[in-house]
């Protein structure tokens, strides 16, 4: 399959998605993006920044338990997703600055950013049982074929690359929101730091589809 026909494949994939699942991504961005804006700015005044931070997280903290609950499946994002609802369970008992409240989930991120580098220097890229385990909930003979190439040259060089890209997306995500914190006004940074992540892992996403279907026509086994 071509490039442009992979992608067009893929477009009408994800617009496909979209339809049968537009009221769940409308909530995604009402809990998770428009809610924590709107608590944190009623709070603010009242409370100061730090509760006001503490109460913003508290729609986003119910909404990944609730989900994860319901879907419990591990993958990528669902693990950055599980390690921030833990961080954020710390910060209400702990506390902390109104900056490290607001970083919790980029702290995650710079870890997991950090895991999928270190993993690709020891030779032992995190991508792929992240893949294997997603390819098993979707199709048994898609995760056989998966397993019987992981000692394949094209493969395993599929997963180094894979595993690079999503380390530094993941990171340059992290650091860009730290920069962020420190620079701007909290106000301004509940916005921005959504759209950051949301773009991040939607390109990371989309990168990822495009260049396994590439790798695939690749290092698919030949007929005989």
């Amino acid at each position: 399959m071509s490039a442009v026909a992979a992608e067009a494949d893929w477009m009408a994939k994800v617009t496909a998605w979209l339809r049968g699942n537009w009221l769940r991504v409308a909530l995604d961005i009402a809990v998770n993006f428009a809610a924590p804006v709107l608590i944190f700015n009623w709070a603010e005044p009242q409370w100061g920044e730090t509760r006001a931070l503490l109460a913003s997280t508290v729609p986003p903290l119910l909404w990944g338990m609730g989900s994860f609950a319901k879907e419990r499946k591990i993958d990528a994002l669902s693990m950055i997703a599980l390690a921030g609802i833990a961080l954020s369970l710390l910060m209400f008992a702990s506390g902390g600055s109104a900056q490290l409240i607001a970083l919790k989930e980029k702290m995650i991120t710079l870890l997991f950013g950090l895991a999928f580098l270190g993993s690709a220097l020891i030779g032992k890229p995190l991508i792929y049982p992240l893949a294997r385990a997603t390819m098993a909930r979707q199709s048994r003979e898609e995760a056989e074929s998966f397993e019987a190439r992981r000692h394949s040259a094209g493969q395993r060089y599929t997963m180094m690359v894979m595993t690079w890209v999503w380390g530094v997306g993941l990171l340059a995500d992290a650091l860009l929101s730290i920069l962020l914190v420190y620079s701007v006004p909290m106000r301004l940074y509940l916005i921005a730091s959504p759209i950051l992540g949301y773009a991040t892992f939607g390109g990371l996403a989309a990168w990822t589809f495009l260049y396994r279907r590439h790798r695939m026509t690749k290092i698919a086994p030949k007929p005989d």
